[in-house]
């Protein structure tokens, strides 16, 4: 019987310094995703009404010049 309180503790001392590695890892940026940037520019972004307005003033602007 006191082979499963040796096995018990055992094993909370495992999943403590797991979760602890685990911690450890995220607070790092080992998680950071550093594949997907490279490809985000080569996806168009939505233009907003507000962008449409805004370049319409400055092509404005630069025509009068």
């Amino acid at each position: 019987m006191n082979i499963f309180f040796l096995l018990i503790g055992a094993s909370l001392v495992a999943a403590l310094i797991f979760l602890a590695a685990f911690i450890w890892a995220v607070k790092t940026g080992q998680f950071d995703d550093n594949e997907t940037p490279p490809y985000r520019m080569l996806f168009d972004d939505e233009v907003s009404d507000e962008d449409e307005d805004d370049n319409e003033d400055n092509n404005k602007d630069k025509n009068k010049n």
